[in-house]
């Protein structure tokens, strides 16, 4: 594998204090290597958009390091360290319709963060650099005049791709960047996402919870239950041979479009009961080589023996 260009060790992420303290992210490690798309699937409200919202520090962690090219970026840095993480670590939002300012034209939307990097260029640069942004994404120049509300969802969301681009980062984190489009503009946006990484060499977060996606896009996938990752594979090993129970009613539920096994098929519903953790306590181990799962020393046992007969 290239070299490792993000590390999360023993992430926690803590929301309110004292009695109403709630810990969305509970001790999470994974690293995401230079240049592959590393999948976050889980359920709404498993912490994936947490994760990604902590490494680019809009929420503070509560304990654990983020190590972004060797250095630490969660908790107190300097600036100048805050200023580069700005500019290389850029995320693409969720909701195309919430996540641009609707007063403002494409010209400012795109080129904001060019105003916080300290970086100085002329008017006229920047408008080339937006006109170069836009047509990265598949769209026309002109549009920079416009408001977001004359697009559609799509083109919304290539702009938010395009106001990404624009920082010329190394590491985007897309948090689910194609729910809330309609399904004929799903594939333009990941092939446009996927042309965009072999052309410049990106490295993604791609967050979602739709696995028939992650298989088509990502390299690597981590599975995450309540703030906890329960298993993290290669793509294809993930999907052809999964362990933990979680993941298999995950995997049970994706649709297949074949309408005969969709008739026959029975979709596995995860039960937390099946785990005894009263005794002995689960830990994260390589159960086989770049396969991470989960589990207590009886539930590794068993685990070990399904790597055995597959």
């Amino acid at each position: 594998m290239s070299d490792v260009i993000l590390s999360v060790r023993d992430l926690h992420v803590t929301f309110g204090q004292k009695r109403k303290k709630f810990e969305a992210v509970r001790g999470v490690s994974f690293d995401i290597y230079q240049g592959e798309t590393f999948g976050l699937v889980g359920e709404s409200g498993s912490g994936k958009t947490t994760i990604g919202r902590a490494i680019i520090r809009v929420y503070p962690t509560s304990g654990g390091e983020i190590i972004y090219k060797g250095e630490k970026i969660n908790g107190k840095i300097p600036k100048e360290l805050d200023r580069r993480v700005t500019r290389q670590v850029q995320m693409i939002f969720q909701d195309p319709m919430a996540s641009l300012n609707e007063r403002a034209k494409v010209d400012y939307i795109v080129s904001e963060g060019l105003y916080n990097t300290g970086e100085k260029i002329s008017k006229q640069e920047r408008q080339q650099r937006v006109e170069q942004a836009l047509l990265d994404v598949g769209l026309l120049p002109e549009f920079s005049s416009r408001f977001p509300h004359e697009f559609s969802g799509g083109q919304r969301q290539r702009i938010g791709i395009a106001r990404a681009l624009i920082m010329k980062p190394d590491f985007i984190i897309a948090d689910e960047p194609i729910s809330a489009l309609d399904v004929s503009i799903r594939a333009q946006v990941l092939n446009l996402m996927s042309h965009l990484q072999k052309e410049r060499g990106l490295t993604y977060l791609f967050i979602s919870h739709d696995l028939s996606v992650m298989r088509f896009i990502c390299d690597r996938i981590a599975v995450i239950h309540k703030g906890l990752l329960v298993e993290l594979a290669d793509t294809e090993t993930l999907f052809r041979h999964p362990l933990h129970p979680y993941t298999r009613a995950l995997l049970s539920a994706v649709p297949m479009p074949n309408p005969a096994y969709e008739k026959q098929k029975v979709p596995l519903v995860y039960d937390e009961s099946v785990h005894d953790y009263s005794v002995d306590q689960p830990r994260w181990v390589e159960i086989e080589p770049r396969h991470f799962v989960l589990g207590n020393e009886s539930e590794l046992t068993e685990y070990a023996k399904m790597c055995e007969e597959e």
